[in-house]
């Protein structure tokens, strides 16, 4: 059988693949990769016997809920970022206060427990800046 000049069978057609467009002050990106970053952090801790601040339950069903948010986060729906700010509000009360209360009460920085607390109140209080400055962006071009 003859094709249209293309050796696999197809015919002759150049496949395009539209140009990603720059949205000003939108970080979903960065926090998707951090809310992903947090759930794996989450269920490794977990697994290993940290001392988290969540039960075994709480820790899985956190680590989904950050996986959901971060599939789901994208440029068009505005709701989902609003959504995310309040996961990263949460994440960075919930983690920075008990590393706080780990360090004062005498823990080791060099502890697994502690260290993976305070990589999760980290990770939580940089989506939360990303996840503001997106929310920051979107009222900037309602506004503009």
């Amino acid at each position: 059988m003859a094709s249209d000049g293309n050796d696999e069978g197809g015919g002759d057609y150049e496949m395009k693949v539209p140009e990603r467009h720059k949205i000003l002050h939108y970080h979903g990106d960065e926090a998707r990769v951090l809310f992903f970053a947090g759930a794996v952090v989450l269920i490794v801790a977990q697994s290993t016997g940290a001392d988290l601040p969540l039960s075994t339950a709480g820790a899985v069903i956190s680590a989904v809920v950050l996986v959901v948010a971060a599939g789901i986060t994208n440029p068009a729906q505005g709701w989902i970022h609003w959504l995310n700010a309040f996961i990263a509000v949460y994440g960075t009360i919930l983690f920075g206060m008990a590393a706080v209360d780990r360090y004062r009460g005498g823990t080791s920085i060099f502890d697994p427990s502690f260290f993976y607390i305070e990589a999760l109140a980290l990770l939580s209080l940089v989506a939360l800046y990303f996840t503001i400055r997106t929310i920051r962006g979107f009222h900037m071009r309602l506004v503009l």
